[in-house]
């Protein structure tokens, strides 16, 4: 069940408020943006964005439904054919509030109501996650046996690996060769 709004109806009846939001509906999306009161904006949204995502589903029923609401068969058309594939990747948000002030005459709080037409960019997966892949696709460095020699092995570094994978390998070759150069002397006091 819809969630009442609060406070005095918008022109009176509840017929008169649904077409004035219809008729705000309609210059929306001809114009692309309006300026109306600051409450008439925010009553006006929800109703914009439903008819927006009945657009994007594009069949006959959903533009019988806009019809339903929006009289124009013009308006309804260049809702169909022009906003609905500016808007396909969005998932929300089609419309964007900006407040202007106040009107000059009776000082009622303004703002622009206007619709977002711009594409969406993807946002870039975090570093953390990245790191966090990249030190499970570490391969284990296997361990040889200690030689007598005091030569330290140099292991190749693989120049596709990024920085992070750099670095995990190096501290696991710093820690084997620790660890060889702790069992070197246990070795020779065996001898």
């Amino acid at each position: 069940m819809p969630k009442p709004t609060k406070g005095p109806r918008l022109g009176g009846g509840p017929a008169h408020e649904r077409l004035l939001l219809a008729n705000l509906a309609a210059a929306l999306f001809t114009h692309e943006r309006i300026q109306t009161t600051e409450t008439k904006a925010k009553r006006l949204r929800p109703i914009a964005e439903r008819l927006i995502t009945f657009a994007k589903r594009g069949d006959l029923h959903a533009r019988r439904r806009v019809l339903g609401t929006i009289g124009d068969k013009g308006v309804v058309h260049k809702l169909f054919t022009e906003i609905a594939p500016q808007v396909a990747d969005r998932e929300g948000g089609y419309t964007r509030i900006i407040k202007t002030g106040f009107r000059k005459g009776d000082n009622a709080p303004m703002a622009v109501i206007e619709l977002v037409l711009e594409p969406v960019s993807k946002k870039p997966a975090s570093s953390k996650k990245s790191a966090a892949r990249a030190e499970t696709k570490v391969a284990p460095v296997e361990e040889t046996q200690a030689e007598e020699t005091t030569e330290v092995e140099e292991t190749e570094v693989v120049e596709d690996a990024d920085a992070a994978q750099a670095d995990a390998e190096v501290a696991e070759v710093e820690a084997v060769e620790a660890e060889e150069a702790a069992e070197a002397p246990a070795e020779d006091d065996k001898k």
